[in-house]
């Protein structure tokens, strides 16, 4: 299998190849200085669908890309959604619009959440495993805690992708068994909120000790970008010369993460 983890500056996009051929998507922020877009990634790869969505966070930073992806939708059709179950779509249209007007990709957002049917097959994933905790509406309502939390797990690798979980999310989330379960199960980490400090805590390591932490960002603004989260990693050898603890997309680019069947993980960077 492959994740994808894309420099989408201040966002977050991410796709996952399972050795079976069939993709998940995970948010779709993309890139105004490059223009990256997930849209045109796949289409040049002859994406010929996605068979999973999961919509991690609420914001723009993780939509903007729905739109073009929506304008290829012939070509890349979305099989099943995931998002936050416990807040309908009238209720986070008008919490969003609490705070400003309505970007595009949120907009697209709520017209492919409209729009879905009841799933009766669900794609199969080959080595390849998935659960997803969220906290509920309105006991929280702000978006990132309304984040969906998923975890990927296949033999020798388990990712947790926590959208913008902060810290009362977490601690919430903490105080489920099967959650922490999960947790304990992570090698790889990824930030929550572009690793600021907003969304660190502390004894979320506690429950789990990742070998590296990954944060898609653009800027550095914070000591969790690089020291805080540092300290909970055990670090991977990078390059044969120097031992990593902390990838961000800023300072590596693309990040891609192979598990191949009988071997170890490799961690690729594009810069």
């Amino acid at each position: 299998m492959q994740v994808h983890i894309f420099d989408v500056a201040l966002g977050f996009c991410a796709y996952i190849i399972a050795d079976n051929r069939n993709t998940i998507l995970v948010d779709c922020g993309h890139n105004d200085v490059t223009g990256f877009h997930p849209a045109d990634y796949l289409l040049a790869r002859s994406c010929t669908g996605i068979e999973s969505f999961f919509c991690l966070n609420y914001d723009e930073d993780h939509l903007s890309g729905l739109p073009r992806l929506r304008e290829a939708g012939g070509q890349i059709p979305i099989q099943v959604m995931y998002w936050n179950p416990s807040i309908k779509p009238d209720q986070l249209r008008a919490l969003k619009r609490k705070v400003g007007p309505l970007g595009p990709g949120m907009s697209a957002l709520l017209e492919m959440i409209g729009g879905c049917r009841p799933v009766t097959v669900y794609p199969e994933y080959t080595n390849l495993g998935f659960t997803y905790f969220w906290n509920n509406y309105p006991h929280f309502t702000d978006t990132n805690n309304l984040s969906l939390v998923l975890f990927i797990h296949a033999p020798g690798l388990s990712i947790i992708f926590p959208g913008d979980l902060e810290k009362a999310g977490w601690i919430s989330l903490l105080q489920r068994a099967d959650f922490r379960q999960n947790l304990s199960r992570v090698n790889i980490f990824l930030a929550s909120h572009h690793g600021r400090e907003s969304g660190y805590l502390e004894e979320v390591f506690g429950f789990c000790s990742p070998d590296i932490v990954i944060i898609s960002d653009e800027t550095k603004k914070y000591n969790t970008q690089d020291v805080d989260y540092a300290s909970h990693a055990t670090g991977i050898r990078w390059n044969q010369t120097e031992v990593r603890k902390v990838l961000t997309t800023r300072k590596d680019g693309k990040i891609t993460i192979t598990k191949d069947i009988g071997k170890g993980v490799w961690i690729q960077a594009a810069h």
